[in-house]
């Protein structure tokens, strides 16, 4: 596996952190701020640096490159397997109008399913339910087939994100990449931090991912009881308190953000599916907590595997950096402590996370999670 990596701040220019080499079809992968990606030149731009490469695009609400996290930059990572494969495959929400879950049924059936080990999706975020996404990749994947990936981010504006695949980025785009190869090593974890506070109520009332009521009341009422003033600042206010859904017949815990508030039907617009009968609870962190639960990430991601990573995917919740604020880095720093210093490491701040818990195999949508993908060849 090859693997060069460049960074672009905002108003400067390229920057390539190891002398640059002449790969071969690259995967290149880059991560960065809307506004940035909003340019209608980027595809282009890129596309004159790896005229051969496979280009993917993802709006971010921050980007991770090495050890550091940046804001209002671009981060680039071109690959090269040597001894492996990848396909590139990618729908549109708004062009196509279809449901999340045929989409993501038809994201499967246009890949190869010959060796396939693993696929990595990065989505529109703003108007997606990521739940219903997974189960749409799901139906039509073998079991023994691992996915992983997040939800593109716009910072905490939650205006709009943007993907795309060898072509400049935009709106209602979801981009699935497929990995094959017998010696390809591929392992995803993650975990959050967070804790629960205040009573536990139940889910009386929703549809998806469209939160109604919870104990019979409305549940945007009760949720801006418990803000009080900060209710003022929603629905960037919910990432510093989202909610704990315990599912019937569950033992784990899913994390929701908020990504949206629908104040004529008194309602909430969740990340992922809430399903009526689960408990719910506020959630609350501290800075320690997280970079705690970065490091557990890593070491779950590591747990199982047979090589060194040479590769590290990090998709981290936007609420989190939120909460870390100036020492957001410190997170990115536990995940190395894990994963060791061999890994070159890439990612974004999202506003949903894709990744089995761990010693599972069945995908979840996760919020407020540090997740890893790490590969090897």
């Amino acid at each position: 596996m090859k693997i060069e990596q460049g960074v672009k701040e905002k108003n400067g220019t390229w920057e390539f952190l190891k002398a640059r080499k002449a790969l071969i079809e690259p995967l290149v992968l880059v991560f960065g701020n809307r506004y940035a990606l909003e340019s209608k030149s980027i595809y282009q731009e890129i596309k004159e640096v790896y005229p051969d490469g496979h280009i993917v695009f993802g709006t971010t609400s921050g980007e991770i490159l090495k050890n550091k996290v940046y804001d209002e930059s671009i981060v680039l990572t071109a690959i090269e397997f040597e001894k492996s494969s990848f396909k590139v495959v990618r729908e549109n929400m708004h062009t196509h109008h279809m449901n999340v879950e045929d989409l993501g049924h038809s994201l499967i059936s246009n890949l190869p399913k010959e060796n396939l080990k693993h696929t990595f999706i990065i989505s529109e975020g703003t108007n997606v339910n990521g739940s219903g996404l997974i189960k749409g990749l799901e139906a039509n994947l073998d079991t023994s087939v691992s996915i992983s990936g997040g939800l593109c981010g716009d910072d905490a504006r939650f205006e709009r994100t943007l993907a795309s695949y060898n072509g400049n980025p935009e709106e209602g785009e979801v981009v699935c990449i497929g990995f094959y190869g017998d010696t390809l090593e591929i392992t995803s974890a993650n975990f959050g931090g967070w804790t629960g506070f205040g009573p536990q109520r139940m889910i009386t009332k929703a549809k998806n991912n469209i939160l109604y009521e919870l104990d019979g009341k409305p549940a945007l009422d009760l949720y801006k009881l418990y803000l009080g003033d900060k209710a003022k600042g929603l629905p960037e206010a919910a990432l510093l308190y989202p909610l704990n859904v315990r599912m019937p017949n569950s033992k784990e815990v899913i994390v929701r953000t908020i990504l949206n508030i629908d104040e004529e039907n008194n309602a909430m617009i969740l990340a992922g599916d809430v399903p009526e009968g689960s408990k719910v609870q506020l959630m609350m962190s501290t800075v320690d907590d997280i970079a705690e639960g970065a490091a557990k990430a890593g070491e779950y991601a590591m747990r199982d595997r047979t090589t060194e990573p040479e590769l590290a995917l990090l998709v981290s919740c936007v609420g989190r950096k939120l909460v870390m604020d100036q020492r957001t880095e410190e997170e990115v720093e536990e995940v190395i402590g894990s994963i060791g210093d061999k890994p070159e490491i890439m990612g974004f701040y999202s506003y949903g996370e894709m990744a089995p818990f761990a010693g599972q195999q069945e995908c979840k949508l996760h919020n407020q999670t540090m997740t890893l993908t790490l590969f090897s060849e």
